[in-house]
């Protein structure tokens, strides 16, 4: 079964997808750490989505679904903005990042730790990042 939800691409929208995630979440054995874990990593990358490919323009939407097979979770998060590309971003380092005082940038970091696999690519004129969790802990 897919669950679904589409939103506009507003921070105040960013409140109906972790509601959405805790949602469905609930119907799976997974501890109240993982769930805010995911929940937190689901977040991010819809909050870079909303406010860096499209400006927290109201008028565009994203659409967010959630999906299991074989103990495996998948959180599909598309939308037509500009496009990400995943391979070309490195890391910065914790210590480079507080040196230069720099806020933010630690998001990306954090989705990685979280999750198992993260993919983005262009699927009939969409964006689609693909995030995968195992339900085995």
């Amino acid at each position: 079964m897919v669950h679904s939800i589409k939103i506009s691409c507003s921070k105040s929208s960013l409140k109906d997808v972790r509601e959405f995630a805790e949602k469905v979440l609930a119907n799976y054995e997974i501890s109240d750490v993982d769930k805010n874990l995911i929940v937190v990593a689901l977040d991010e990358v819809c909050a870079n989505i909303i406010i860096h490919s499209h400006q927290c323009d109201e008028k565009d939407h994203i659409t967010v679904q959630i999906r299991e097979e074989e103990n495996i979770l998948e959180f599909s998060i598309i939308d037509q903005g500009e496009t990400f590309n995943i391979s070309e971003y490195t890391v910065p380092s914790l210590d480079a990042l507080i040196k230069d005082k720099k806020a933010g940038g630690i998001g990306l970091i954090l989705v990685k730790k979280i999750m198992d696999q993260i993919k983005i690519e262009k699927q009939d004129g969409f964006n689609v990042c693909r995030m995968y969790k195992s339900l085995i802990f």
